[in-house]
């Protein structure tokens, strides 16, 4: 038996990147997937289902649970992945526009969702929320203020959560991966990507395998004992 047969998962952001390789392994691990996207592909495989959704928007998100439960059945598993990076400049330089964007998008959505989701997962008495944050969330990177502020809030946001849940059968955790190769770097300039593969110790950037690997291992029942947690995925660029 697969580790997650008979589990029902939801990814937000899933229709590419990290979020469509932590569809791929999940569905791999047994799970029903549904995907929340933006723009979710005409071709979602091997997920079963996927809803447009701004995972900023309230009413979007609850319509989109609604959608996702009728598809696949009361979800067991919800990974908060959906994200923006914004524009790579110095905090001075930032428009508020492009802030409140990130801020919307990256920290508001996880709130949303996990809002949206944790009600019935307390009911029923099991679940895994999992939000993926980042090491910026921790280290901080230079000329990316809000995504930096946005993935902080992300790792507070997931032990705050967790201890509200705790004795409700619930797991909260997040992911702080490093940099990955995925479209978001269209959004950033050449020479921060580098100044960011410098800062990595392995001299590469992490691979949405790797991300996805450690999303199965948290959603996964050998997960048993541990929440309010940030899973590092750096390549031993985190110092905590």
């Amino acid at each position: 038996m697969k580790a997650l047969e008979g589990k029902r998962a939801v990814v937000t952001g899933g229709a590419r990147g990290i979020g469509h390789a932590i569809v791929e392994r999940l569905a791999a691990d047994g799970a029903r997937v549904s995907i929340w996207d933006r723009d979710p592909r005409a071709d979602i495989a091997p997920a079963e289902h996927a809803t447009a959704c701004d995972v900023a928007d309230e009413a979007a998100v609850a319509a989109a649970l609604a959608d996702s439960t009728k598809a696949i059945g009361p979800i067991d598993i919800m990974v908060a992945n959906a994200g923006v990076n914004g524009p790579t400049k110095p905090a001075w330089d930032y428009s508020l526009e492009d802030w409140r964007r990130v801020i919307d998008v990256d920290l508001t959505g996880v709130f949303l969702t996990a809002r949206a989701v944790l009600p019935g997962m307390r009911a029923r008495r099991q679940g895994r929320f999992v939000a993926i944050s980042s090491i910026a969330g921790k280290e901080g990177n230079p000329n990316a203020v809000a995504y930096s502020a946005a993935k902080a809030g992300v790792i507070g946001l997931t032990k705050a959560l967790a201890q509200g849940v705790v004795g409700d059968g619930v797991l909260v955790n997040c992911i702080t991966p490093a940099m990955a190769e995925t479209d978001l770097l269209a959004e950033m300039d050449a020479d921060y990507i580098q100044a960011i593969r410098d800062r990595m110790p392995f001299g590469r950037l992490c691979t949405v395998e790797e991300i996805a690997a450690m999303v199965a291992f948290v959603v996964g029942p050998e997960c048993s004992f541990t929440t309010g947690m940030a899973f590092d995925v750096s390549g031993g660029r985190a110092s905590f």
